[in-house]
């Protein structure tokens, strides 16, 4: 039996999980300071949390693109979500103004790749290689 893993769906995972981090983090964890624990804004777990969603959307994205629907619409949306969550990196003060479109548009882009995947299936093109 052949495992297959749903990269979108890691994706999506991966999304929510760093809002969710973002987001929820700082409501429940908001002693931890007083006891000598920072991981609200540390910024080793935000980098790393972004450089995770940053490899498993490209991939997902790249082989959606490649493989089976050759939209540039999910691509384009996953770089302006991750436009905003890099720049939301440098904006403290506006943090939460920019995870929500950067989640938003992350989110919409896998979602607009696993459907386009389904449609398509193998959708091929002039330029695919196989």
């Amino acid at each position: 039996m052949k495992l297959k893993i749903n990269w979108d769906a890691l994706g999506i995972g991966a999304s929510l999980a760093c809002a969710i981090h973002c987001a929820l983090l700082p409501l429940f964890l908001s002693s931890l300071p007083l006891f000598g624990v920072n991981i609200i804004h540390n910024i080793g777990f935000e980098v790393g949390m972004i450089v995770l969603a940053f490899c498993i959307g490209s991939y997902s994205l790249y082989h959606g693109f490649k493989k089976h629907h050759h939209s540039f619409t999910p691509l384009l949306l996953f770089i302006i979500g991750f436009i905003f969550l890099v720049v939301k990196q440098f904006f403290i003060h506006v943090e939460t103004w920019l995870l929500i479109p950067a989640v938003f548009f992350i989110v919409t882009a896998h979602l607009i790749n696993y459907r386009s995947c389904r449609v398509h299936n193998h959708a091929h093109a002039d330029d695919c290689d196989h």
